[in-house]
């Protein structure tokens, strides 16, 4: 009995062990992150989420497919320290075909420890630009020579070619892959996912924890997906987006002042202002551009209340469209407002203003039609004789007191021409 209950023990053991995935050898999952669009704050945390979970993983690798323009040099700075820090292999592969890695994502590349490009696709010009205003002659080569020694500072560190990324910084050269491989500046290309892991299984590679080898072939891919939370806030981040977010918290704060207890306008009015004032913070705005579009909207309602012959309209439609351009005023193309952006919102905010301050104005001039304002106006017929003194009229199916100007016989047609607490002036019918 007793070496039955062992042999069951040790068979369940044996299952139980055998039960739970192994992350040696072959079971080593790979990590793969996407990055598509501007390296901002929001890229910069979720590239350091996906190396603190490739290390909770145990994973043979992170593959951080990349396509960027560029973006802000502090996100850069962030996910660089990350790499270096990172005691898991970090591979930077510049894919799909079309993709390129510009401007931040040269040192991206630089910064990994094995850097790969799909057919179709460009490395380089990684000049510092300013996104808030343009530097002086003597801030710009402070800035260009230390963007040029932190490239070439990375490059070397993984021993590609230090030259070039220098250069990249300096002169704002580009390369395409097979160039790049040529050149040293990328370790090998690979048309997917998949030949890419191959390619680099076995190689060596100085992780922050030591010397590792990669073993990826065949490895088990598993992707590490932007949150919903990172989604939005990466999607509000887009100047465009910021823009009309800004424009809905206008219309809707507008909706509420006017027409209170609405709720809802106000409600998502105050809701895009706040997301467009996150998106301000990792926007670069331009401030005299937002005076122009509040002033161009102040002189959109302006346009109701006095008579300019469309002047202010044309003025308030030139100071948003203005206001607009100037709003982010970057030299990054990437973040700048669209004019196909600009110019539909220009004219609907227009439309908007113009017919609903319009709206409102004329039912604010309106004749009231109940209570006792509403009688101004109004016809009837004296019920008795008339004198500035008094008399009675009957109007809207009631007898009230009245008095006028000049004596006017019973019988005779009247009209109500103004409201005296609870008297009437009246006039003859003409």
């Amino acid at each position: 009995m007793r070496r039955l209950l062992s042999f069951i023990l040790c068979f369940f053991s044996t299952v139980f062990l055998f039960s739970f995935p192994s992350y040696s050898g072959e079971g080593n999952p790979v990590v793969v992150a996407t990055v598509r669009g501007v390296i901002n704050p929001v890229a910069g945390q979720y590239i350091s989420k996906a190396i603190e979970s490739a290390g909770r993983k145990k994973a043979a690798a992170l593959v951080i497919e990349l396509d960027t323009p560029g973006g802000l040099d502090t996100s850069m700075r962030e996910i660089v320290k990350a790499i270096l820090g990172s005691r898991v292999p970090v591979v930077v592969y510049v894919a799909p075909g079309g993709a390129m890695a510009a401007s931040a994502g040269v040192f991206i590349a630089m910064a990994s420890h094995v850097a790969a490009m799909s057919p179709g696709t460009a490395i380089g010009a990684a000049h510092p630009v300013s996104v808030t205003e343009k530097m002086d002659k003597v801030m710009a080569e402070k800035a260009t020579n230390d963007a040029a020694a932190y490239a070439r500072s990375l490059a070397e560190k993984r021993g590609r070619n230090g030259q070039w990324a220098e250069d990249a910084v300096r002169k704002s050269i580009s390369a395409t892959e097979t160039e790049a491989l040529g050149k040293g500046i990328v370790d090998l290309l690979a048309p997917d996912l998949k030949t890419l892991l191959k390619e680099i299984h076995g190689r060596r590679v100085v992780t922050a924890g030591g010397e590792q080898l990669l073993d990826t072939a065949g490895a088990r891919i598993i992707r590490e997906e932007m949150g919903i939370r990172d989604r939005l806030l990466d999607l509000i981040s887009d100047p465009n987006v910021a823009y009309v977010l800004m424009l809905l918290g206008f219309y809707g704060l507008f909706f509420e002042l006017t027409s209170p207890g609405a709720v809802f306008p106000g409600v998502v009015g105050a809701v895009s202002l706040i997301l467009a004032f996150y998106s301000f913070q990792t926007i670069p705005v331009n401030y005299a551009g937002l005076l122009l579009i509040i002033t161009g909207i102040i002189l959109f309602i302006l346009e109701v209340k006095v008579t300019s012959y469309g002047m202010l309209t044309i003025g308030g439609i030139a100071s948003l469209v203005m206001g607009s351009l100037m709003l982010f005023d970057s030299p990054a193309p990437f973040l700048r407002l669209s004019l196909a952006v600009i110019i539909p919102a220009a004219v609907v905010t227009a439309l908007f203003f113009g017919v609903t301050i319009r709206l409102a104005y004329r039912a604010f001039k309106r004749r009231p039609v109940t209570g006792i304002e509403g009688l101004a106006g109004l016809e009837g017929k004296a019920h008795t004789e008339i004198t500035p003194e008094g008399g009675t009229v009957f109007v809207h199916g009631e007898f009230w007191s009245a008095f006028s100007d000049s004596p006017l016989p019973r019988g005779a047609g009247v009209v109500v021409t103004e409201v005296r607490g609870m008297r009437l002036k009246v006039d003859h019918i003409t």
